[in-house]
């Protein structure tokens, strides 16, 4: 490697993107054209970064696997940054087991943690723990170290482990600080944020007040019974009962906590759960069975009887109930928690993350691009669809992965 690619290459590490480029410009071996590639793909042009890489793989002869898998490492990044996440995860494990079998840990660590921020991303929350569980980044440089600390983060926060993500983000900025790039110090900075703007809110006896990530946390271990709206369940410390699956009954659920310790009225409860306007016999014959079919599935968290106006609420252990409600109401509100990270998204990503089909995600990404929410660029499969996050407020309970006791 002459002494142009090694600068190159040190100016890459460092962030000095435009001293990396002035170094290979107007080079067009292999190791240049990767080390472009890379640079481009930092200054966001992500086609152009991809061909460069695929072109440097190509011209990489058959004997030179190393460079080839960090062409791959650095192909698999760029997907992920810009939500490709349909792309082969085989590849990048292929290619993460060629660079620890030829000595090269330092983009094997790196390959690994791209692995497990994509894990993360589709809610694959057992799987990342498990792929970075005796990850030792002690020996890493200390931008591999930040990202290994950010990507511990964010599955603490999605386990709502609040101290736990305090600590590794706190970890993480010293590692940004000590490598010196100003994009990674502020994306541990967004990170941080999460914890310190409201996650959800909370509804009790009529009253309503904004809850940051760590209230969550405490109110998910405490006495009460929970109504949770951001995951659709009903949940005491030891219990969950999910009704993701059964939106009528969740609805219901959610009427009755929300008016407790008082009862709520027969029709109240068939606008809610049926969304009909008027209540005729057979929408309080379907009442019943609903009811009925409520009573069965909370049958260890609380009974529901019946009142002279319509139906009450009572917790079995609980001396509480509660709802916890996303921080802002909106239909279409899981689609826009992916989006406000910032990055640009296609139909095709959103759906493998959210468990949908592309079908009803393209339905959302319409209504919200009707109402001025998102916007979109580019035609056909190479759509992309993005959005400005939601001021002051985190998305954190919006995500796909379980919460404590689920």
């Amino acid at each position: 490697m002459d002494s142009l690619i090694t600068a190159a290459a040190r100016a890459l590490a460092t962030g000095d993107l435009l001293g990396a480029l002035k170094r290979v410009a107007l080079r067009d071996d292999p190791p240049a054209l990767a080390l472009r590639g890379i640079a481009m793909a930092q200054l966001g042009d992500f086609e152009r970064a991809k061909a460069l890489l695929r072109r440097a793989a190509r011209a990489f002869g058959p004997r030179e696997t190393v460079a080839r898998a960090r062409c791959v490492v650095a192909e698999a990044e760029i997907a992920l940054v810009s939500r490709d996440l349909g792309w082969p995860a085989k590849t990048l494990d292929a290619a993460r087991a060629t660079l620890e079998a030829h000595g090269d840990p330092i983009n094997a660590a790196h390959a690994r943690i791209l692995e497990v921020r994509r894990l993360l991303l589709i809610g694959h929350l057992d799987e990342a723990e498990q792929v970075l569980a005796g990850f030792d980044s002690a020996p890493l440089p200390p931008a591999l170290k930040a990202n290994h600390e950010l990507v511990a983060a964010g599955i603490a926060l999605r386990r709502l482990h609040t101290e736990t993500a305090r600590a590794a983000l706190a970890r993480a900025a010293q590692a940004a600080h000590d490598a010196g790039i100003p994009a990674l110090i502020a994306e541990v900075e967004s990170a941080s944020r999460v914890l310190t703007t409201p996650a959800a809110r909370l509804v009790a006896r009529g009253d309503r007040r904004l809850l940051l990530l760590e209230d969550v946390e405490a109110l998910l271990r405490s006495k009460a019974l929970v109504v949770d709206a951001c995951r659709h369940a009903v949940r005491d410390a030891d219990t969950v009962v999910s009704l993701a699956r059964r939106p009528v009954l969740f609805a219901l659920a959610q009427a009755l906590a929300e008016a407790w310790p008082a009862d709520v009225p027969r029709a109240t409860l068939i606008t809610r759960a049926f969304r009909g306007k008027h209540a005729d016999d057979s929408h309080r014959a379907r009442l019943r069975v609903e009811i009925g079919r409520l009573r069965t599935a909370l049958r260890t968290l609380a009974d529901i009887s019946a009142t002279s106006q319509g139906f009450a609420l009572a917790p079995r252990r609980a001396r509480e109930v509660v709802v916890l409600a996303r921080p802002v109401e909106e239909e279409h509100a899981a689609v826009l928690a992916f989006l406000a990270d910032g990055e640009s998204w296609s139909s095709s990503a959103l759906a493998l993350a959210l468990g949908a089909s592309q079908r009803t995600v393209q339905r959302a990404l319409d209504a919200l691009a009707e109402a001025g929410k998102v916007q979109s660029f580019g035609l056909g499969r190479a759509r992309r669809w993005l959005t400005r996050p939601v001021p002051g407020f985190t998305t954190t309970l919006l995500l796909p992965g379980p919460l404590p006791s689920d």
